[in-house]
């Protein structure tokens, strides 16, 4: 396939892409859209006209509750949402946890929570999806999935050794595999799933890093101020591609590809140390895709997928 290329690049911002887009009507759902990269998504599409359901653990006066780690609280949000979605983007994540946690039914935190409970969602909406006609689903992904792919005989880190950003890395691929199992699933229905990652940027979800690692990646002086490096993007930036490939009209008809921050498509990379930019093969893989579906399904249902 021919690789997409945009107009715009790693310095753009969620409203220069809307620049001149019409949304109102549009009905789209962000997940941890109260701050970081979500917020400045939710502004932007709101700004372009757009009604937009913020999606937060720790929600404002008119946001809505969802804690993406807690199923219950998911199927919650889904029974209580009425009428067409147009997009959903999957911004919510946690990162690099110290230690390993696990959510209630048994899976590691970060997987629960950037992954199942955005497969929950999505897929518990799937009619509200369908409903709009040419819904999108995009999912936030980082390099990280660079790092590692699912591993599938011990996803949840109950035999080999608890690694916080193999942790985050598998978590992250999944999100991209998510897009690639949607991509393949619910073309029929007017559905198109894309992800990106958004670069690097200052955002809450550093808050587990210690001044150590913080340091070390030069985001930290030796006084403790925060340091912004060249290569960070702003909020406003990081948030161009979620808006790209959520609203744009550029996108229409575009799915199952992976999008860096300067809002083109990646190449597929091998993957691995070596591997700086791009997507991995792993996190792209159909098959991959297609068996982690499945394990995700039997983990919400208690039953395997059935192919019709």
């Amino acid at each position: 396939m021919t690789r997409i290329t945009t107009p715009f690049n790693a310095k753009t911002t969620a409203a220069e892409v809307l620049a001149g887009v019409e949304l109102t009507g549009r009905r789209i759902i962000v997940t941890g859209g109260a701050s970081g990269i979500g917020l400045e998504t939710t502004r932007a599409l709101r700004a372009a006209g757009a009604e937009v359901t913020v999606a937060t653990r720790n929600p404002a006066p008119g946001d809505r509750a969802l804690d993406l780690s807690d199923l219950g609280s998911v199927r919650a949000f889904v029974a209580g949402w009425d009428g067409p979605v147009h997009a959903i983007v999957a911004n919510a994540g946690i990162m690099a946890l110290p230690t390993r946690q696990v959510a209630a039914n048994g899976w590691e935190l970060q997987l629960a929570t950037n992954f199942l409970g955005h497969f929950a969602l999505i897929t518990g909406l799937h009619d509200h999806l369908r409903q709009a006609g040419d819904a999108r689903v995009v999912t936030v992904s980082s390099g990280a999935q660079l790092r590692a792919p699912v591993d599938f005989d011990d996803p949840h880190f109950e035999r080999r050794p608890y690694d916080p950003w193999d942790a985050y890395a598998q978590s992250k691929t999944a999100d991209v595999l998510l897009a690639v199992g949607l991509a393949r699933r619910w073309a029929g229905d007017g559905i198109t799933a894309n992800a990106f990652e958004p670069g690097y940027v200052h955002t809450n979800l550093q808050r587990h890093l210690d001044e150590e690692f913080l340091r070390g990646a030069g985001m930290l002086d030796d006084e403790g101020n925060l340091l912004t490096p060249d290569h960070f993007t702003t909020p406003e930036q990081g948030a161009a591609t979620a808006v790209l490939l959520a609203a744009s009209p550029l996108m229409d008809g575009v799915t199952g590809r992976y999008f860096t921050h300067d809002n083109q498509e990646a190449e597929v990379v091998r993957g691995g140390p070596e591997s700086m930019t791009g997507v991995a093969a792993w996190s792209v893989d159909r098959a991959a895709a297609d068996r982690l579906w499945d394990y995700a399904h039997e983990a919400l249902t208690g039953a395997p997928t059935v192919v019709e």
